[in-house]
């Protein structure tokens, strides 16, 4: 091959490719909905292939170092109660013997509850899980392109260390993230908010040695880091700059080792960093650090407890809240986060809030009835949010599958991506394989799901 001028493009021959495998359904990435997929895929007799770019599962939870679930606990007549089950069980089961999971922790006032966890605990209950469901997987892999057969999905490439090959099969799940499988096969797709920007993602980190006594003392409340960062940049005006208000500081399942949650990655223009721009991902990567090693001169110097500590991890890769979301036959939206919506064809509940990460804030915002003791603060997330318009055997997953960006801001986090992923498993396994999956019959989908544990609340009171 030639090379020709630096400013004009390469021509890269046709080529055939080896075949790597042939299954009934293969997903494409091994965060929690890939995860929940995989396995239900499985369980209901699938020959089953996950595809996943690490050499880990586990997506932003590990690979991001998230370290706890969101999600998975709701309020309902006026009581917090885990309203997320299934696979998520049988992996916090896991996560739990290997003495990696800690016991749910509030937060924000007691309006919301988070399971943290070990992140190698994390990885190895993960593997453990697959492997006992018959789930075959294929590490150091990423999606590149599809083979389209008319509305169909005939194979998907994929580059490997072995080289670029492609992947037969008769459903596809796109959990990716980023809607790759998705944008691939041409689905139409929003991107951020729609003005520009989107929510900003965070690069996570870990500190180490610190003094468990007095820093829970002085940081065990949600705001009382909020006040110390305040405190400092009055003290000392212009010595600390902050990428955005407040911090979310909290202890791991060992007290002497802490998250932090407090960078926010802006593109050179000031909104969201983009994630499916390649140069701004590599911008915000190198950003992310730099922030992370300034806000950690302010530990150590403000916050009790912090002196003598040290950062132990920062995360494989940034944390990515919203990128691609496709355009399905329902986009589930802000108002029916707010509303505590109910579906017809429901396939489980989302109950975490409203969490849009604008410009140097959070913004939260709960559902209207959480103060009420009656009734239920989440929603329901209906079947029709995981089909693409115009590709027959492919569902969509996650934090990428249909949903507004105030509606995606809620529906994001673990708890939701577990809920979808298990319904698209679930589906992808147990339909005709000839026929294409927006013929699926929701009620019988529903009755396997509440078999398998999936709590569908159908309580009207």
């Amino acid at each position: 091959m030639t090379l020709q001028a630096a400013a004009s493009p390469i021509f890269e021959p046709a080529r055939l490719l080896p075949i790597y495998g042939e299954f009934d359904v293969v997903v494409v990435g091994g965060g929690p909905a890939g995860l929940a997929a995989s396995v239900s895929a499985a369980k209901h007799g699938a020959r089953v292939l996950l595809v996943e770019r690490y050499g880990f599962l586990g997506g932003m939870g590990t690979a991001s170092g998230v370290t706890n679930f969101a999600g998975l606990y709701g309020r309902k007549n006026g009581e917090m109660q885990q309203v997320v089950h299934g696979v998520v069980n049988e992996l916090l089961a896991r996560i739990d013997a290997l003495g990696g999971l800690n016991d749910p922790q509030d937060g924000m006032q007691g309006r919301i509850r988070v399971r943290s966890y070990d992140v190698s605990a994390f990885k190895c209950a993960a593997d453990q899980l697959l492997v006992a469901s018959g789930v075959q997987m294929l590490f150091h892999a990423y999606a590149a392109a599809v083979v389209m057969q008319g509305k169909k999905i005939a194979a998907l490439v994929v580059e490997t260390k072995s080289g670029r090959q492609a992947v037969r099969a008769h459903r596809f799940i796109d959990c990716s993230g980023d809607a790759d499988v998705a944008h691939f096969a041409e689905v139409p797709f929003e991107l951020g908010d729609g003005q520009g920007s989107g929510l900003f993602p965070t690069t996570m980190f870990r500190v180490g040695h610190v003094d468990a006594h007095d820093a829970l003392a002085a940081v065990g409340e949600f705001k009382a880091i909020n006040t110390l960062m305040q405190q400092a940049q009055t003290d000392q005006p212009g010595r600390y700059n902050f990428p955005r208000e407040g911090a979310i500081l909290r202890p791991q399942k060992n007290a002497t080792e802490w998250r932090a949650n407090v960078t926010q990655i802006a593109n050179a223009h000031g909104v969201a960093m983009n994630a499916t721009d390649a140069r701004q991902l590599s911008d915000g990567e190198i950003e992310g650090r730099r922030q992370i090693a300034d806000y950690f001169q302010f530990l150590k110097a403000k916050v009790p407890g912090f002196s003598g500590s040290a950062i132990v991890d920062i995360a494989t890769q940034i944390g990515i809240r919203q990128s691609r979301r496709i355009r399905g036959h329902y986009a589930l939206t802000g108002e029916d986060i707010l509303s505590s919506a109910r579906f017809s064809d429901a396939i489980g509940i989302n109950a975490w809030p409203m969490e849009l990460h604008a410009a140097g804030r959070i913004d939260w915002q709960f559902p209207r009835n959480w103060e009420s003791a009656h009734g239920r603060a989440y929603n329901d997330l209906p079947w029709r949010m995981l089909l693409p318009m115009d590709v027959n055997n492919l569902l969509v997953a996650g934090r990428c599958a249909s949903m507004t960006h105030e509606g995606q801001s809620a529906a994001r986090v673990s708890g939701g991506c577990f809920v979808m992923g298990q319904a698209a498993g679930t589906a992808a396994a147990v339909h005709d394989m000839t026929q294409p999956l927006a013929n699926v019959n929701v009620k019988e989908l529903q009755a396997l799901l509440r078999q398998d544990g999936v709590y569908l609340d159908n309580d009207t009171t």
